[in-house]
């Protein structure tokens, strides 16, 4: 068996049948039940997968391609879970945390994760600040070409990235009020880049994406072009399958 056992998510018992996948290494996905649980895994091939591309998203086309099977309900395990036999899954995993991992599918049943992520160009939100706010726009132009304090820096910069972040606000507001209400559970997540306002993962309900893509879609002709969606309509739930530490 190589170097233990690759896991990449967990299902109720009886899981997936005739699963026909290549996962890591090329190697056959397998499922193996324990108790109530049915774990997708392949033979580990290496002590430890190193995070490229390539390999984050083997491990996310596996359990994609297993819920597009028609198996939904998924705790999606972290990528580079390795462990050396499922005697040790059922004493480090499956007996202190059985509770809570049948929570967690009672939680995820019937629902499905979709991320928003918005974009901005910080530069032309600042034009159009300056254009739409004239008092400022003439003190910033009354201290241009003067050798200003430290203290006046500091004053127009903050006043103008306090503006900015109200133009930030307003928007993700906007997005909250049209998007919140059609999913039962939000996780809002770090910024990867400057120019990133808003990352967040919605719980909504399996069969309503349409309608909530369709309200994604008016939020971006709203914003008429000013705005950069990203929007992922289908992923593993990771968001929303979090083990809490026992005791």
């Amino acid at each position: 068996m190589g170097y233990g056992l690759y896991l990449y998510g967990i299902f109720p018992a009886p899981g997936p049948a005739n699963v026909q996948l290549e996962g890591l290494d090329q190697q056959p996905v397998q499922f193996h039940i324990l108790n109530d649980f049915a774990f997708l895994y392949s033979a580990a091939q290496k002590k430890r997968y190193l995070a490229s591309r390539r390999n984050l998203l083997k491990h996310e086309e596996v359990l994609e391609a297993v819920m597009h099977q028609g198996y939904r309900t998924l705790l999606p395990l972290q990528f580079g879970s390795i462990v050396p036999s499922w005697e040790s899954v059922l004493s480090d995993l499956i007996t202190p945390s059985s509770s809570q991992l049948k929570e967690l599918f009672a939680k995820l049943a019937g629902k499905r994760e979709v991320g928003i992520k918005i974009l901005w160009e910080t530069n032309a939100e600042l034009q159009q600040l300056l254009a739409e706010n004239e008092p400022l726009k003439a003190k910033r132009d009354r201290l241009e070409g003067k050798q200003l304090s430290m203290e006046q820096v500091i004053s127009i910069g903050q006043e103008i990235e306090r503006s900015l972040q109200d133009r930030k606000d307003t928007i993700i507001a906007e997005f909250q009020k049209i998007l919140n209400p059609l999913a039962t559970e939000i996780v809002e997540n770090d910024l990867l880049t400057e120019a990133m306002i808003y990352n967040a993962a919605y719980l909504i309900p399996w069969d309503s994406e349409a309608e909530f893509g369709s309200q994604v879609e008016l939020l971006d002709r709203q914003f008429d072009g000013r705005l950069r969606i990203r929007y992922n309509n289908f992923t593993a739930p990771y968001n929303f399958a979090q083990l809490q530490p026992n005791g």
